[in-house]
């Protein structure tokens, strides 16, 4: 995306902008309001992407860099309902967001230069960890977090591009569109946590989730439907009663294009 990159540097010329570096509110904001006046598809994705460019009214405020996938440009899925993924991809945000692991970026869905669809807040990538197999690995609390979440979320594609590390340090997972599906579809890179027990204060936010039921089916309504809502709980239940990660088959949870 360097044209992008070009035209959102600072007057000073430093560095490119869009990274993790704005209050949360702020960037929830400048998604949903800021005007849109540049975009860039982005080739590699299998669905229409592109990288846009935000401008905000505010002159105190700077433009950042946003990942817009409109509805329209979703390819047709066998397994996903048509026109669904923009929903899962705010869905994935809301969750992390209520869990409080904010792994998601900030993500809103809004009309486009192409229609209505998602737009979630681009994140810089550190460059010394990009694809960085040994890293992601590891057995920390922030990637045992992201693991635990494709588990509860049903993620059909947590390949490695989409763990992020920012600039700043920061853990990020994008690309959230195949979640919450109703039949079991986890596909993962991240099996160092297969058939291990689940770390007791990640359980314990499981058993908020719980209890928050209600209040997560209203929020929800309108991204899922009641049975994809139904089998989410359905799997947080499971992973509180048994209190292990399950064991993973080689044959069905890997990722397509794992790399």
């Amino acid at each position: 995306m360097p044209d992008l990159h070009l035209r959102l540097q600072d007057e000073e010329g430093g560095e490119p902008l869009g990274q993790d570096d704005l209050p949360e509110e702020t960037a929830l904001q400048l998604l949903a309001e800021a005007e849109i006046t540049a975009a860039s598809l982005v080739p590699w994705g299998s669905n229409y992407t592109f990288a846009v460019a935000l401008e905000p009214d505010d002159d105190d405020v700077r433009g950042h860099l946003a990942i817009y996938k409109p509805r329209r440009g979703e390819r047709p899925l066998w397994d996903f309902p048509v026109g669904t993924l923009s929903h899962r991809e705010r869905a994935s945000y809301l969750l992390s967001r209520r869990l409080g692991w904010d792994l998601v970026p900030p993500t809103v869905l809004r009309d486009g230069p192409h229609g209505e669809g998602s737009v979630q807040l681009y994140i810089e990538p550190h460059p010394d960890h990009e694809d960085d197999h040994r890293f992601w690995g590891q057995r920390r609390p922030e990637i045992e977090r992201m693991a635990l979440f494709d588990h509860i979320t049903n993620n059909a594609d947590r390949k490695l591009a989409h763990c992020l590390i920012s600039a700043s340090g920061r853990l990020w997972g994008i690309d959230h569109g195949l979640t919450f599906n109703v039949e079991p579809k986890l596909r993962t890179v991240l099996w160092q946590y297969n058939d291990t027990p689940i770390d007791p204060l990640l359980l314990q936010d499981l058993v908020a989730l719980s209890e928050d039921a209600d209040a997560i089916r209203a929020e929800f309504a309108g991204l899922l439907a009641v049975e994809e809502l139904d089998a989410f709980f359905a799997r947080v239940e499971a992973l509180v009663e048994t209190g292990f990660y399950p064991e993973l088959d080689p044959y069905r949870n890997v990722p397509y294009g794992w790399w």
